[in-house]
């Protein structure tokens, strides 16, 4: 587990974009924050860096939407899962040829692929953020080491 603390919104974008070069087709992203936290921006960061040219705004009540850069974005916001065993197509997205972040992705455990690289964003004051990434696999372990250096 790594930690790094942003001191303004622009920092989390940059952070997120720089992620978003070290990712490759497939990979999942887990976001977990308390509302307000900067779930969505950091997902707009993610996007500065694959190239969407288009708005990012949160999938609160279309659950999934996609995003068309270098590689897809596909952003996920579950929470309207909780309590629910509806697998919407999650593999498709897990296993395709996109980014896929999943917000509130506790809702979903049981669907989500082993290798991972979780989030999660806490709200220091209305300006810092302090994130945590949490690398399962390989992969996500060798990108998290590269996001630091």
């Amino acid at each position: 587990m790594v930690k790094i603390q942003t001191n303004t919104e622009h920092e989390t974008i940059s952070l997120a974009a720089k992620l978003a070069l070290l990712l490759k087709p497939g990979d999942v992203i887990t976001l977990e924050g308390e509302l307000g936290s900067g779930k969505t921006t950091f997902t707009k960061g993610l996007a500065t860096g694959l190239g969407v040219k288009r708005n990012i705004s949160s999938p609160t009540f279309t659950i999934i939407k996609e995003y068309e850069g270098e590689l897809p974005l596909y952003h996920m916001d579950v929470y309207r899962l909780e309590n629910s065993e509806e697998d919407i197509g999650f593999d498709e997205y897990f296993h395709g040829n996109g980014i896929t972040v999943v917000e509130w992705a506790q809702f979903i455990e049981e669907f989500l692929p082993e290798e991972r690289l979780n989030i999660k964003i806490s709200y220091m004051d209305d300006h810092s953020r302090e994130l945590e990434f949490t690398p399962t696999g390989t992969h996500f372990k060798w990108v998290v080491n590269e996001l630091m250096s």
